[in-house]
């Protein structure tokens, strides 16, 4: 079951998508503004992993207080740097702010490239076994008795599978595999392998129309993004990471700190790489995010796939945007 499964009047949603730097936002923005000339209200949800972070914006491209008054946004500085934000979270957080933005009257438009929070929307994950918090706190008393790194090691002997995905200093996720081992005496590995939803990536039973910003040009793509980075040293991009560097919660192992850029940027901050070595790493790991998401995307046969790059396509777009958005999204 889906999170839009029970949700009456939620099943038909627009959703935009593509790799970093190709225009989500800007076409978000615009069938925004296009929607309101019709009297017709949105809101945006964003899809995006790294704007969920608090004290993360010049680095993430984050949407400007200006953009953030012209139209609500959702998803957006809900988290501190050191917490935790998952898959799970969004499609429930996503299932919520759609159901409250309806109650006002408005529409919910979907815009990010985070892919696999859209798997969890639209297809669910797999049903793990509840929490049970006195197992939770007998693996805090001993974690703090032998220490976090033993623990890790400890599921790589129960699980090496959810071991191998995770990050050392990633407690919490390391405190949720373990107790579901103790709790049923199954490896999460396991559990996930028994994931309801099919393996095709294309697949959801919410009714949405997926507009995937694709260039046909690479190297276009890849000039934005050298573009786009080059602005946000500009902008301050090495004094935002150095103040969060100042804050004793904040590690570079974190989730957040290993979002394109700021893990480059903590190493030249730390002396570890030059100035040049900032740059060319930076670029090579933004490349290296939009192939994968394009990578996803071609997966997804459904999507209906626009070229950025060409002239007017992002006006035209966004009207035929609204179309849908009149013919199947309005109550």
């Amino acid at each position: 079951m889906t999170p839009f499964e029970n949700a009456s009047g939620l099943n038909q949603i627009l959703v935009i998508v593509g790799p970093t730097a190709s225009g989500k936002s800007q076409l978000s923005l615009e069938v925004t503004n296009q929607a309101l000339q019709k009297n017709i209200r949105i809101e945006l949800i964003s899809m995006d992993s790294a704007l969920v972070y608090r004290g993360l914006n010049i680095g993430t491209a984050k949407p400007s207080m200006a953009e953030q008054l012209q139209v609500p946004h959702h998803g957006i500085d809900i988290r501190d740097p050191w917490e935790n934000y998952s898959a799970a979270q969004f499609a429930k957080d996503a299932t919520r702010w759609s159901a409250e933005i309806r109650a006002k009257g408005s529409v919910p438009v979907i815009v990010g490239g985070t892919m696999l929070y859209w798997r969890a929307l639209s297809q669910g994950l797999t049903n793990l076994p509840q929490s049970q918090p006195e197992i939770r706190r007998q693996i805090a008393k001993e974690a703090q008795v032998i220490g976090w790194p033993a623990m890790y090691d400890r599921l790589q002997v129960i699980d090496p599978i959810t071991a191998s995905k995770l990050p050392p200093g990633d407690t919490q996720r390391i405190s949720r595999a373990l107790e579901v081992y103790l709790g049923s005496g199954q490896p999460m590995s396991s559990w996930i392998a028994k994931a309801p939803y099919a393996p095709s990536r294309d697949g959801s039973i919410i009714k949405h129309h997926l507009i995937s910003l694709e260039p046909n040009d690479r190297q276009w793509l890849h000039t934005r993004m050298e573009e786009r980075f080059l602005k946000m040293l500009q902008l301050g991009f090495l004094e935002e990471v150095a103040s969060l560097i100042l804050n004793p919660q904040i590690t570079p192992d974190l989730p957040a700190m290993r979002a394109v850029g700021y893990r480059q940027a903590w190493q030249y901050l730390r002396e570890e790489i030059n100035y040049p070595d900032l740059v060319s790493t930076s670029l090579a790991a933004t490349r290296q995010l939009g192939k994968r998401q394009l990578t996803w995307l071609r997966a997804m046969p459904s999507r209906i796939v626009v070229d950025p790059s060409l002239p007017q396509v992002i006006p035209q777009t966004a009207a035929k945007c609204v179309s849908y958005i009149e013919q199947h999204c309005l109550r």
